[in-house]
């Protein structure tokens, strides 16, 4: 989030979630008066004495935000730098990727937290303290970043491995651990969904409904045995390929479209938990709830013709499907068994230099614990593969039951699948020329590799890795492609959704759920979704302009718009 799970059932790519509150004013008694909200003081019969020691904390406010601001400077138009010293023992500096509104945003929240002790990290500081882990050489965040536990959603770190006490930081890949997006082609017209009112619309949402298990607590069709589950976690979408009971599931083509082929290597289900694998057991084919889904979306607009055929894609309208979940209550079980047995180890081996945040909790990377954290993470990111894979299943069935057709004849290969929360080893160079073996913690970001690449298919070798990026219910989603300026600036990394502006509880305060459905009917958008309550924490108004976030990206050269979908149906728990 990172990927924050509250409930088995329930995922969250961003915004506040387990341990995490929105940063906002706090509500103060004034002696002698009413309550108030941070930032207008309404009197009644407020000593003078009390007024002089507002303006005094006021005053401090003012002068903490403008030493903080001291440190943070423009690059370009794209990018802000801050400066080594906005938080103690910053190894390196950090950058983020914004335009004009987004860096009122970041400055605004940066403002606000300075009257807050205690809770969440203003996004700008924790990308600072991420710069301060040992071994940092860089900390980047994109567009769509917003508060996190530890690291904020959105945020790049990458450690030199062979630097001294260099760590990973479960905090860094986030509770739903390989969280991403999986995206099929159709050979499927949009007209042909809306024609007699939008019956096949209609009926194909219903069905997606019916075959994907979403929400709170469902559990799948596919019948997964203790040995078969740590088969899925060891080898991941080969487990499926190569079992004659499972294979239906995964055709031969779609692995080579998968970040790292949907086998993450060094996985070892020894190191994940009975406790991680009894909550994931039943939940291999599940789509969860909070802002994961399945949707079906039209092409609406084709920026670079030569990728989008490369990927199967050559007429506006033309159907595509995004399904959006990752490692369930495995990954986030595996995360909270880990955080604990960090904090515990760093009880008994302080770290050199102390933590700026605790939520940063890290351990050496080359430690038992360290090793161990890897290869538990690597388990729950097949996990998360072989589950977009099942559901992939279910959805190319339910298209088999509207259409009359097999899903091999309306063409519903596998664009890509791609990963968002995720630490791997990487080979990176740094701006002095350095080479290095990162480990590349991706929180709320997505790998965005250049054309030539070695770690893409031949398919997308001239025109670089599909970087997908789904917007919020109700909006635009993007496909973009890598770069090398990726490389260069960001670890080869770009944006991975919209990225939260209002928290889940915020959003329920000033959103009504009947509002929001009508806006989606208004649209012309199916949505099927087992608990309507909950429509307002994903309405399109709790987070940012996906525009915004996918300009900013195209605009500094870290991927390259390919072509944009517009929403038909939204399937959601």
């Amino acid at each position: 989030t990172g990927t924050q799970e509250k409930t088995e059932g329930g995922g969250d790519c961003g915004g506040v979630g387990v341990g995490e509150r929105e940063v906002k004013r706090p509500r103060r008694e004034k002696g002698g008066g009413e309550a108030v909200e941070g930032g207008t003081t309404k009197y009644t019969d407020v000593e003078k004495g009390d007024r002089v020691e507002d303006a005094k904390g006021e005053k401090m406010e003012m002068e903490e935000q403008s030493k903080d601001e001291g440190f943070i400077k423009k690059v370009d138009r794209n990018r802000i730098v801050i400066k080594q010293g906005l938080v103690p023992n910053m190894r390196t500096e950090g950058f983020c990727f914004v335009n004009e509104p987004l860096y009122d945003t970041l400055m605004e929240e940066l403002a606000e937290s300075e009257s807050v002790r205690g809770g969440m990290r203003p996004s700008i500081k924790q990308v600072a303290n991420v710069a301060s882990l040992p071994g940092a050489v860089g900390s980047v965040a994109m567009p769509d970043i917003h508060c996190g536990y530890g690291f904020a959603i959105g945020n790049v770190a990458a450690i030199d491995v062979d630097a001294k006490g260099a760590v990973v930081s479960p905090g860094g890949v986030g509770f739903d651990i390989n969280c991403g997006v999986r995206m099929l082609r159709s050979d499927i017209m949009l007209e042909q969904l809306l024609k007699k009112d939008g019956k096949k619309q209609k009926q194909l949402a219903d069905a997606m409904f019916s075959n994907v298990p979403a929400g709170v607590g469902t559990h799948s069709s596919f019948r997964c045995s203790r040995p078969k589950l740590n088969e899925l976690l060891t080898r991941g979408m080969n487990a499926l390929l190569e079992d004659e009971q499972c294979n239906e599931y995964v055709w031969p083509e779609d692995l080579a479209h998968c970040e790292e082929n949907g086998c993450i290597a060094n996985a070892d289900p020894a190191c994940v938990s009975d406790r991680a694998k009894t909550r994931g057991i039943g939940q291999v084919g599940t789509l969860g709830a909070g802002n994961h889904y399945a949707e079906v979306q039209a092409v609406d607009e084709i920026y670079d013709e030569q990728a989008a055929r490369a990927m199967g894609i050559t007429r506006v309208g033309q159907i595509c499907v995004m399904i959006h979940t990752g490692s369930r209550g495995l990954g986030h079980q595996v995360c909270t068994d880990y955080l604990k047995k960090i904090d515990s180890y760093l009880a008994e081996n302080p770290l050199e230099q102390p933590l700026n945040d605790r939520q940063l909790a890290c351990v050496p990377v080359a430690s038992p614990l360290g090793r161990d954290y890897l290869k538990a993470m690597n388990a729950a990111a097949n996990f998360a593969f072989c589950n977009r894979s099942i559901i992939a299943a279910q959805v190319r069935q339910a298209f088999e039951m509207v259409f009359g057709a097999t899903a091999r004849e309306l063409g519903m290969h596998v664009i890509y699948d791609v990963c968002h929360n995720i630490a791997k080893m990487e080979q990176h160079t740094l701006p002095d020329g350095t080479q290095v073996s990162a480990l590349v913690h991706r929180k709320g970001a997505t790998r965005a590799f250049p054309p030539g690449h070695a770690s893409l298919p031949p398919a997308y070798q001239q025109c670089g890795q599909p970087v997908l990026v789904g917007g919020s219910m109700g909006t635009s989603s993007y496909v973009l492609t890598g770069t090398r300026r990726a490389m260069e600036l960001t670890f080869g990394s770009t944006c991975h959704g919209a990225g939260r502006q209002l928290s889940r509880s915020k959003a329920k305060h000033e959103l009504k759920p009947d509002e929001v459905l009508g806006t989606l009917r208004e649209r012309g958008i199916e949505l099927r979704m087992h608990n309507t309550k909950l429509v307002a924490e994903e309405a399109m108004e709790a987070y940012k302009d996906i525009n915004d976030v996918v300009d900013v990206c195209a605009d500094a050269g870290i991927s390259k718009k390919c072509f944009r979908l517009r929403p038909i149906a939204v399937i959601k728990g």
